[in-house]
């Protein structure tokens, strides 16, 4: 006998944050349509292309249902990769935001993969990848 219940489907990548306004902020430079009054908000998210949402909580938020929550505890083991248009888009976002202040975990390089590839952290130390495949 088959089990009626569906799979669980990946519907949302959640991401905590220490300054809502700052992650809110790096996260347009990358595209995502992000509305300027939510900045101050304990809790924001949008849906991506293809139905994925990505949320953002304050560590506040986290500690009203997680009063044991530490940003230490918890320790970053996601990132988030970003598909660019191209090697030289991967190069010119990397500039872009190291230029408002992103910290650098790997300047943009040619990956043995093939890709164009490189990384970013995020205002709360959160790894965010740029990629875009290499000319064959």
């Amino acid at each position: 006998m088959t089990d009626p219940t569906p799979s669980p489907r990946l519907d949302l990548v959640g991401l905590v944050v220490a300054d809502m306004a700052a992650s809110l902020a790096f996260y347009r430079r990358l595209g995502l349509d992000l509305p300027p009054d939510a900045d101050g908000a304990p809790h924001v998210e949008t849906t991506l292309p293809g139905g994925l949402r990505l949320a953002w909580d304050t560590e506040e938020t986290i500690r009203s249902f997680d009063p044991s929550y530490t940003r230490e505890a918890a320790g970053n083991r996601t990132s988030l990769a970003f598909l660019c248009a191209g090697p030289a888009h991967v190069d010119a976002l990397f500039t872009e935001l190291t230029d408002a202040g992103a910290r650098v975990h790997l300047a943009p390089f040619d990956a043995v993969w093939g890709q164009r590839y490189a990384t970013v952290l995020d205002p709360d130390g959160g790894a965010v990848d740029l990629f875009a495949p290499l000319p064959s």
